[in-house]
């Protein structure tokens, strides 16, 4: 059941007691909602406690992070906002529910994974890990933010119309110099996910968190 905090409709599902501490913040894509991605999120880490708010912003009816003024044309003052908002969010969340802040990790999609992208460049010890599904550069960070050591998986599909290769490559390069441990993986496909590249994600994780301290 929907609850809301600071203005963000959301879903929080707690963890197994005896599962692995991590709690997934899920980020939906245009349109999607703060139900879309908790199958996604139960599959990547079934034990996994899961946060999942819904975009506030309303691009036709359809729910978002942040605006864009146009196709990969960011409102980039807006997403400045919207990202702090969620910060913020997140902080009073783990307040509110009492999971561990040291062990957040994001798993966003489209509009979901670029804010991700996002609060890593902004709140850099936010988040322990993150896996971002089609992500784009949200914007060029004036000074590079320290990323030492976080793991990043990070899935790009070649024949992706909304996405250049280009600016998947130059959001790798961001995160890499920022020290960012970046697993980036492509595959001949669009904008939509693939079972392949789900179950890539899950080893991933699988292999990944259980590292984390």
């Amino acid at each position: 059941m929907s609850a809301e905090l600071a203005g963000f409709v959301h879903n929080y599902l707690p963890g197994e007691r005896d599962g692995s501490g991590i709690t997934l913040l899920l980020l939906h894509g245009t349109g999607g909602n703060e139900d879309d991605l908790i199958p996604l999120g139960k599959q990547l880490l079934p034990d996994a406690a899961i946060l999942s708010p819904r975009g506030k912003v309303s691009e036709h009816g359809a729910p978002r992070f942040f605006r864009r003024l146009a196709e990969g044309v960011f409102d980039h003052e807006d997403l400045l906002f919207r990202t702090h908002e969620l910060a913020a969010f997140v902080g009073q969340a783990a307040d509110e529910y009492g999971f561990d802040r040291r062990k957040l990790v994001a798993v966003g999609y489209s509009n979901g994974a670029n804010i991700a992208a996002s609060l890593m460049l902004l709140h850099p010890d936010l988040l322990r890990a993150a896996v971002l599904f089609r992500a784009m550069v949200p914007f060029e960070p004036e000074e590079t933010p320290d990323l030492t050591g976080m793991p990043v998986f990070l899935a790009a599909g070649r024949r992706d119309t909304m996405i250049p290769p280009d600016n998947t490559e130059r959001l790798a390069g961001i995160l890499q110099e920022a020290g960012a441990d970046l697993d980036l993986r492509w595959k001949n496909v669009g904008h939509p996910l693939t079972y392949e590249e789900l179950e890539e994600a899950r080893g991933w994780i699988s292999e990944t968190l259980p590292k984390l301290s």
